[in-house]
């Protein structure tokens, strides 16, 4: 027997366990933008199904509207830094910083347009209304790869980035361009009839 304190033994309840976070792998990524198709289906189907009186679709139309100017607004200044940096008035570090701190904006603003659609009673029937549909489920997974895609591009660290990772995030605000800008553009068309 020794005079020595032994080692406590270590229990596995005691080992720390790391939390998978959205955008730790593809797979956490994959299983996001399935849940985001499921209630993308969800809400087009309750808007086939839920009548709204005069007042709440009003209500509804304002905070559309209001939606759109924050997630939009924040993805146009999220590009903004992007272009701060490639013409080299700021550093890949900064643009990333910043951007990361619009994604709340941006998903809220993205959600509050899908919850308060629900409420607008869009025509699915219309072949604008169903693109309009489309563009924004791409832009829903081009935001979940966008979160993947940030993260890899904050592990370069001050690492000059790849011209794979440097054309992924062209095309990556390209994509969110042409959605959102064709889902406005729709919905004003809509608006209209």
């Amino acid at each position: 027997m020794s005079v020595l304190p032994s080692e406590p033994s270590v229990s596995p309840q005691a080992v720390p366990t790391q939390r998978v976070g959205l955008y730790d792998t593809w797979w956490t990524v994959g299983a996001a933008a399935l849940a985001a198709c499921l209630a993308l289906s969800a809400c087009a189907w309750i808007s086939l199904h839920l009548r709204v009186d005069a007042a709440l679709h009003s209500a509804a139309l304002f905070v559309h509207l209001a939606s759109l100017v924050l997630g939009f607004g924040a993805v146009l200044v999220a590009d903004y830094y992007a272009l701060l940096c490639l013409t080299g008035r700021c550093t890949l570090r900064d643009a990333l910083n910043s951007t990361a701190h619009l994604h709340i904006p941006i998903w809220t603003g993205l959600a509050g347009l899908v919850a308060s659609g629900v409420m607008l009673h869009p025509d699915l029937g219309s072949t604008l209304t169903r693109i309009k549909l489309g563009l924004v489920l791409v832009l829903t997974l081009n935001g979940l790869q966008t979160g993947l895609l940030n993260r890899r591009m904050t592990q370069q660290g001050t690492a000059a980035l790849t011209p794979r990772l440097l054309a992924r995030g062209a095309a990556t605000a390209l994509v969110s361009q042409v959605c959102w800008w064709g889902a406005v553009v729709i919905g004003f068309r809509n608006s209209q009839r």
